[in-house]
């Protein structure tokens, strides 16, 4: 009963609040109600008016008539606090899973002082912000996200409870820009990549029996398939094959290098190996089934490469169906990338 309740209340809430960056807060979007301390102080009054009343004493009426009216005035005020509030998401913030993701609001208020605005999502919360009359004011929310994605809060509830706090009034901004979460950088083992430069497409290489091997010990991270086990049961020394029909161009991290891993741990690789050449300054290239990111260096060739890992599989948020804290569900669905190329001589 409680939760068909709950959802019908979203549902409504939803359409009356649709999603958008910028909302003017206003009669039809305010909510308003009386808080805890609210309940008790008008409890207070209704037994100082029955008291006043039983004993016809008119220092009491004049006492409860007095403190009513502060409490009608706390009420308009409180509303007044909020109305005619412009509140637009100008930036949608970028980090890695785990991380807090900044989303940075721009409040405006044209008429009056908006005094102690407090913004909540879920477990976050910015509170006591002053919007001075006719001037810009910036905040910054931190959003925790948990897996990479795209990250849209479903609601930000904007309240006040000023002057008194006797009352909160409230609304959301439901906004349409979706934060960006990448992958969690994980060490990588050592692979090659199967992309050479100068090939019209991304390939994997054969090796055949006339290829010359390398011989290596092993070392933590190499992939197991890669473990001469024979010689391993025979001699009881593990060692490596890194065969030269394998080895591609050094140039590229390739998401088909990490043969018989998950999607998720391939992408985490692929994000360390893009913060080592970034941090290295680096020319690097990125090859992903559908899209491939040309060789290139420096801080945007980085995101760029970062955001491609981030949105890898997944489909932009839609009204009715947002994805908080960067998360992805089976009910949601996912599709295949459409073949993309960023850059040059790629197909």
């Amino acid at each position: 009963m409680l939760k068909a309740f709950r959802s019908r209340w979203q549902r409504w809430v939803n359409q009356r609040i649709p999603r958008a960056d910028q909302r003017v807060f206003g009669q039809r979007s305010i909510f308003i109600l009386p808080t805890g301390a609210g309940v008790v102080f008008t409890g207070l009054l209704l037994i100082m008016l029955i008291t006043g009343i039983n004993y016809q004493n008119s220092l009491i009426y004049l006492l409860t008539f007095l403190l009513g009216a502060v409490v009608v005035a706390a009420m308009h005020q409180t509303h007044r606090n909020l109305s005619g509030l412009e509140l637009t998401l100008i930036q949608a913030g970028d980090g890695f899973a785990g991380d807090t993701i900044p989303f940075r609001l721009r409040a405006v208020s044209p008429r009056h002082d908006a005094l102690a605005i407090s913004l909540f999502c879920d477990d976050s919360q910015l509170e006591h912000q002053h919007v001075p009359a006719g001037q810009q004011h910036d905040m910054t929310l931190a959003i925790p996200s948990y897996q990479r994605g795209y990250l849209q809060p479903d609601r930000i509830r904007v309240e006040t409870r000023f002057p008194f706090g006797l009352f909160k009034a409230w609304s959301w901004l439901r906004p349409v820009r979706s934060g960006i979460v990448y992958p969690n950088p994980l060490a990588s083992p050592e692979v090659t990549s199967t992309v050479q430069d100068g090939e019209e497409q991304s390939k994997a290489r054969s090796t055949d029996g006339n290829d010359h091997a390398d011989i290596r010990p092993w070392r933590e991270g190499d992939l197991s398939q890669r473990v001469q086990w024979k010689r391993y049961a025979r001699t009881g020394e593990m060692v490596i094959t890194d065969w030269e029909g394998e080895q591609g161009s050094p140039h590229w991290l390739d998401y088909e290098a990490f043969r018989g891993v998950g999607r998720e741990l391939r992408l985490g690789y692929l994000a360390h190996q893009v913060m080592e050449r970034a941090r290295n300054n680096s020319r690097f290239g990125l090859n992903l089934p559908g899209q491939v990111i040309e060789p290139d260096t420096g801080a945007a060739h980085a995101n760029r490469c970062l955001k491609a890992l981030a949105i890898f599989g997944l489909e932009q948020p839609r009204e009715g169906a947002p994805l908080p804290h960067g998360t992805r569900s089976d009910e949601v669905g996912h599709r295949s990338p459409k073949p993309s190329v960023v850059g040059e001589g790629r197909v």
